[in-house]
C-alpha cells in the first residue's frame, strides 16, 4: 500500500515570480535529474483547506528532495513528488527567507502548464496526492 498525503486547496493567483526560479539552469537540471522532468515556467498556487493545515507542517518538515543552488547567491528549495489529476509534479518548499506566501499556500510545479492542461481557474478545488518520502512513486495515467 502506498502512503501519501492528500491535500485539498483552492487555486489562487500567485505573485508571478516563480517562473524565474523554475527556469534557472540549475533548477531545470536538478529537476530533470531528481524528479525526471524539467518544470514549466511558474507554479500552481493552492490555498490549502483549513482541514488540511495540520498536514502542512508535517509536509514542510518531511525529508524531501533538495534543490541546491550552484552559487551562494541562489536560494535552495525542497521538493516533494506528487500527482495532480494523473500528472506528475512536485510541491516546492522554498527556504523560509525567500518564501513570500503564508503557511496555507502550497506551490506546485510540473512539466506542463497545469492551469491549461487541467482547465483550471482561480477558485477551483484541487486535490493533491503527495508521495511520502521513501515510498513508491505514484503511478500516472
Amino acid at each position: 500500500m502506498k502512503r501519501q498525503w492528500i491535500l485539498q486547496g483552492r487555486l489562487v493567483s500567485g505573485s508571478r515570480t516563480a517562473a524565474h526560479f523554475t527556469q534557472l539552469d540549475w533548477v531545470q537540471q536538478q529537476c530533470r535529474e531528481k524528479l525526471d522532468f524539467a518544470p514549466f515556467p511558474g507554479t500552481l498556487n493552492l490555498d490549502i483547506d483549513p482541514d488540511y493545515l495540520p498536514l502542512i507542517s508535517e509536509l514542510r518538515g518531511a525529508d524531501a528532495i533538495e534543490l541546491i543552488p550552484l552559487a551562494s547567491d541562489g536560494c535552495a528549495a525542497k521538493v516533494i513528488p506528487l500527482s495532480i489529476e494523473g500528472i506528475r509534479g512536485a510541491i516546492v518548499i522554498p527556504e523560509d527567507k525567500v518564501n513570500i506566501h503564508g503557511q496555507n499556500i502550497v506551490e506546485v510545479m510540473a512539466a506542463v502548464d497545469l492551469r491549461e492542461s487541467l482547465d483550471l481557474e482561480d477558485g477551483h478545488l484541487v486535490t493533491l496526492y503527495v508521495d511520502r518520502p521513501g515510498k513508491n512513486k505514484l503511478q500516472t495515467r
